[in-house]
């Protein structure tokens, strides 16, 4: 069998992570990524916040499925020093959350602290970070089930991972065409390398589309007499990468893999209490930027690298070609600098990175991964 998945982001690279570990040969599996830069959208600028059960009812064995996939890799490949994998502590400084989960929070726009099922006791894991004026954020979950990677860093250990296995990859390089058998069954994929303009043909008996943002065209390119519509759009997102003059991170080698269940007895001094809880924090707030138009940031630490993630402020920017034709927006990087200054504390953080990046999107706010037709299958979310 001859699998040819379109897409080498964060899904893509998964899938072919995993169908390495149980199929022989894994040179059977074919990556094809069209960016001349790897991980150039949200595979690699999202936030890498991992949550067990922030989904709707129909979600939540998936999403529960993946946390504990995601805890299970770190603790085989010391994820932690690997791609920043750390339980991290969920808080709140607005009320912005239900109760029941069921809420789509990227299509309304709003903080995906909405998702939350449940509000854990206020204790003193207040982010170090956080600027004095700012009162006790609540208590959204304190690490059992909200975790953080580095979406960038996990994606390059699993593309690494796949190299290893003999997992091919073609990059930069266009799926173009797909032809079919006697019986009608896919058998061959056309492929156009836009470095060298070569055409080529693989194996290609099962086909996997996991292009994120782009999905919805290339099914469209490869079936185009097909009646389906995916029904995949994409979500822009602006963020910043900051770092903190009031939290230097711990050494590596602080907090070992998997990460102890947390204490309930703690030190006076900072470095104590460190320990003593998850060493990541999500913070989940509320902004007005004007008298009708508000945001929802939301901010995530990340270890070992010490850095702070922020975004939340989303956009219907165009589509580009590849995502590294991406225009940032100054008025929106603005909006995100005045926001960690009222967060931090003006003149108290330096900005290491400026970003937008697509997400793939659905009317209803779930993901969708399922068979479309023989020979023929979608993965998105």
């Amino acid at each position: 069998m001859a699998i040819v998945i379109i897409g080498a982001g964060i899904i893509g690279n998964s899938t072919a992570y995993y169908l390495s570990q149980s199929q022989t040969p894994a040179t059977n599996i074919h990556l094809i990524e069209s960016s001349p830069e790897l991980f150039a959208s949200a595979s690699g600028y999202a936030a890498g916040f991992l949550a067990r059960d922030w989904f709707s009812a129909a979600s939540t064995p998936l999403g529960r499925l993946s946390f504990d996939l995601h805890k299970k890799l770190a603790e085989k490949h010391n994820g932690y020093k690997k791609w920043g994998y750390s339980r991290s502590t969920a808080t709140s400084l607005a009320e912005t959350h239900l109760e029941d989960g069921e809420v789509d929070w990227m299509g309304e726009g709003t903080s995906r602290a909405k998702a939350a099922k449940r509000i854990a006791e206020n204790d003193d894991t207040r982010p170090l970070w956080l600027a004095q004026r700012h009162g006790q954020p609540d208590i959204i979950d304190k690490g059992d089930g909200t975790a953080q990677v580095d979406p960038y860093e996990l994606c390059q250990f699993l593309m690494s991972e796949c190299r290893a296995q003999g997992v091919k990859v073609h990059q930069p390089a266009k799926a173009t065409k797909v032809t079919r058998d006697p019986s009608g069954t896919l058998s061959r994929m056309h492929v156009l390398s836009t470095e060298t303009s070569e055409e080529f043909e693989i194996p290609c008996t099962r086909l996997v589309l996991a292009a994120g943002a782009w999905t919805r065209e290339i099914f469209m390119n490869l079936f185009p007499s097909s009646k389906l519509r995916m029904p995949i759009s994409s979500l822009a997102g602006h963020s910043l990468l900051l770092r903190s003059k009031h939290w230097p991170p711990p050494s590596p080698d602080a907090f070992p893999q998997p990460l102890p269940d947390h204490t309930k007895e703690r030190g006076n001094d900072i470095r104590n209490k460190t320990q003593s809880q998850p060493p990541c924090h999500a913070l989940f707030t509320s902004e007005n930027l004007s008298s009708s138009t508000s945001y929802s940031p939301e901010l995530f630490t990340r270890l070992p690298s010490g850095h702070i993630y922020i975004a939340g402020l989303n956009g219907n920017y165009p589509l580009p070609a590849l995502p590294t034709e991406r225009q940032i927006d100054p008025s929106a990087i603005a909006t995100l600098k005045a926001t960690s200054e009222r967060l931090l504390g003006k003149g108290e953080f330096e900005v290491e990175r400026e970003a937008l990046c697509w997400r793939p999107i659905t009317n209803r706010g779930t993901p969708i991964v399922g068979p479309v037709k023989k020979g023929k299958e979608a993965e998105e979310g």
